[in-house]
C-alpha cells in the first residue's frame, strides 16, 4: 500500500503544479459561529483523506462510494486526489488546535458541451446534522455556476434518507435511474448568469475548466 500510495503522488504531483490551485480558497462561516474551510485536495493530503475515509462509518462510506469499501484503493485515491481540467475535488476543514481537520469532502466533474455538473460528497459522522452539508452543497452550486453549469446533479442510494433530504432541501427534484434500481438521481437547474456567492470563482473558472484540455 505504501509502494502504491507514493506512485499515485508522483503522478498526481506531475498533474498539478506547485500553487496551481492551492490560492484558490474559501472561508464559510457555519451557523454555530466557526469558520470552516473549502480548499482543493493537494498531493500531500493523501494520508489524512486515507484516515477521514477509515473514520466514517460503514454505511457512510457505502452512501459515498455505492459499495463496501474500508479505504480508497490507490485508483480511486488517485482520481480524488486529482484536480484540474473538468474534474475537482476539495476538503472542508476546521482548526483544531494548529491542526486542520477534514470533516467533509466532495467530487465533482464538469461536462462543458452539456454545461452540466456532476458531484458526490460525503461529512464525517459525528458532525453530520450541523448544517455542514448544506453550506458545502451551497458552495458546489456556487462553483458550478462559475464553471458555466446550467444543471448540478448527483446519484445516490435509494436507502440514503441523509442525501435525499439534504437535496429536496436545497431544491433539487429527483428522479428514478433507469441504469440501476438501487439509485435516485437529483437534480437542480442553475442559473448561469446569476451573480454567484463566491464571486471570485466567476474570474477563473472557465480557464480552469480547460486548462489541462
Amino acid at each position: 500500500m505504501a509502494n502504491a500510495l507514493h506512485q499515485t503522488l508522483r503522478r498526481v504531483g506531475a498533474l498539478l503544479g506547485p500553487g496551481d490551485l492551492s490560492q484558490h480558497i474559501d472561508i464559510v462561516r457555519l451557523r454555530d459561529g466557526r469558520s470552516m474551510t473549502l480548499r482543493f485536495v493537494e498531493p500531500e493530503d493523501a494520508a489524512a483523506l486515507q484516515d477521514y475515509f477509515h473514520g466514517l462509518s460503514v454505511t457512510s462510506r457505502y452512501n459515498r462510494f455505492l459499495a463496501a469499501v474500508g479505504e480508497l484503493p490507490p485508483s480511486e485515491l488517485e482520481k480524488t486526489l486529482h484536480s484540474g481540467g473538468n474534474f475537482f475535488s476539495i476538503l472542508a476543514t476546521l482548526k483544531s488546535g494548529d491542526a486542520d481537520l477534514i470533516i467533509g469532502e466532495a467530487r465533482y466533474a464538469f461536462d462543458p458541451v452539456a454545461a452540466r455538473l456532476e458531484f458526490g460528497l460525503s461529512i464525517d459522522d459525528h458532525l453530520q446534522g450541523q448544517g455542514i452539508g448544506t453550506v458545502l452543497l451551497s458552495n458546489l452550486q456556487c462553483r458550478a455556476i462559475a464553471l458555466g453549469a446550467s444543471t448540478i446533479f448527483g446519484d445516490t442510494l435509494r436507502s440514503n434518507d441523509a442525501m435525499q433530504a439534504l437535496a429536496r432541501k436545497a431544491g433539487y427534484t429527483f428522479a428514478p435511474l433507469p441504469s440501476d434500481w438501487r439509485l435516485v438521481r437529483f437534480e437542480k437547474s442553475l442559473d448561469p448568469t446569476a451573480e454567484a456567492p463566491c464571486a471570485g470563482w466567476r474570474a477563473h473558472g472557465r480557464e480552469m475548466a480547460v486548462a489541462v484540455n
